[in-house]
């Protein structure tokens, strides 16, 4: 089952489960307890910290909850945790990981943090779609279309990219 964000990022072959991890995660909750699907695939944009470029596709079966007041010092979590998707035989091969929190990164320099510790790619909701397929011991991944660096400029970017992103993802998946 596809399923995606919603709002100003739907798919026609997706369900729409809402912006943010707890929006994502109360939906996502109600839609499995009302029809459990054997897999989910969790399409939607993502923010890339550098190493990958605008328009660039990827599928990811893990993900971390990290904000950026952590990687600053300005904050400390004991939940700094790494979700990786229940797995099905062949289902995901992609190493790439995914930071999920409520808020854009907008600092170049927090991006290569990220990247030093192996996550590449910034996405709001999918932690939430991982850890609530995993209760449900249900596989889960990613396929995400890359709208912008995670800079000063990544709200501006990713309102002039997301259009032409949703369609090169579309035409991805439908292939």
């Amino acid at each position: 089952m596809f399923v995606c964000a919603g709002e100003n990022e739907q798919f026609d072959f997706a369900i729409p489960i809402g912006i943010g991890l707890i929006d994502t995660a109360i939906n996502l909750t109600k839609m499995i307890l009302s029809s459990k699907p054997e897999e989910l695939i969790f399409v939607g944009t993502a923010g890339s910290y550098g190493d990958k470029k605008v328009f660039d596709i990827v599928t990811s079966c893990e993900a971390v909850n990290i904000e950026n007041s952590y990687l600053n010092a300005g904050a400390y979590t004991p939940i700094v945790s790494r979700e990786t998707s229940f797995f099905k035989k062949g289902f995901c091969a992609s190493k790439t990981v995914v930071n999920s929190s409520n808020y854009i990164t907008t600092d170049i320099k927090l991006g290569k943090q990220y990247i030093e510790r192996g996550i590449l790619v910034e996405n709001m909701e999918f932690y939430a779609v991982l850890k609530v397929a995993k209760k449900f011991h249900i596989p889960a991944k990613a396929i995400l279309v890359v709208t912008n660096y995670c800079d000063e400029n990544a709200h501006k970017d990713f309102l002039k990219n997301q259009k032409d992103a949703m369609q090169r993802l579309t035409r991805y998946i439908k292939i």
